[in-house]
């Protein structure tokens, strides 16, 4: 697939479950093995319940961040807006969350849960994580919630990251990672790049791309290892063969905490 391709496959794939959600159907459910159980129960009473029934990501990043009030924060890829609402009341009235999607329709969700969560520090923009509408040193931290991973160009991505950071501000990301090998022919199943699979790094090269990037302090923390049951599962939903494949991919996956600083 050519970039192009993938970015397009990325695109209505979220374009289909902002509508879903705006139009209160039922979850599609095929990402639940990465995306179920994220938030605590404080931060899901914190946010509106579309927020919540829309975020696809595989982790928590604006609770494992560590925000400080009176701090700025992006999220690269804010789909819904969940990580940018509960960012926004962590940095509070002095701070501000900005939000960053391409996709029309989970930004039209993501405004109505702003409206609805009555915070006036978040701000939604539409935009491409390559080509981030922001200023040079204009942000204190980086969040971003199982999105990196399905960019086919995530040099550019964290060159951009490291542009808009002040000096010593915070990369702090949510991301599926590889530990290990994975069968070939699963980086290009389509379904795969737009559930968070295909896409992923392996730990030494996102350990790599992001010291070519010019960040410092690096270091990948898993939060959940998906196992044979988890893999035969996801795969199985795609279509693919679980029984053959599941073993060869089970324990090599992880949600994993992704930091670095920029010096």
């Amino acid at each position: 697939m050519t970039d192009n391709d993938v970015k397009q496959l990325v695109k209505d794939h979220y374009r289909q479950e902002a509508r879903r959600v705006l139009s209160g159907t039922a979850a599609s459910g095929t990402v639940d093995a990465v995306s179920s159980d994220l938030y605590r129960e404080e931060d899901s009473e914190a946010v509106p319940a579309e927020a919540l029934e829309a975020s696809l990501g595989c982790g928590n990043p604006a609770a494992l961040a560590q925000l400080q009030p009176g701090e700025v924060v992006l999220d690269l890829g804010s789909g819904g807006g969940i990580d940018v609402l509960l960012s926004a009341r962590r940095v509070g009235p002095s701070g501000k969350a900005y939000g960053l999607d391409m996709t029309e329709e989970m930004l039209e969700l993501a405004e109505q849960n702003k409206a609805r969560s009555g915070l006036e520090n978040a701000e939604f923009l539409r935009g491409e994580i390559e080509n981030i509408p922001l200023p040079d040193a204009a942000v204190d931290v980086i969040i971003s919630n199982c999105v990196i991973n399905l960019s086919a160009d995530k040099d550019r991505v964290l060159r951009e990251a490291f542009r808009v950071l002040r000096p010593g501000g915070r990369f702090a990301v949510s991301d599926i990672v590889i530990r290990g090998s994975i069968p070939a022919e699963l980086r290009q199943h389509a379904g795969l790049w737009a559930g968070c699979f295909a896409g992923a790094l392996a730990e030494s090269d996102y350990r790599a791309k992001l010291e070519a990037a010019g960040f410092a302090s690096i270091e990948v923390q898993p939060t959940r290892t998906f196992g044979e049951d988890e893999a035969r599962e996801f795969l199985a939903s795609q279509g693919l063969d679980a029984d053959r494949l599941a073993p060869q991919v089970a324990g090599k996956v992880i949600s994993a905490f992704v930091r670095a600083v920029k010096p």
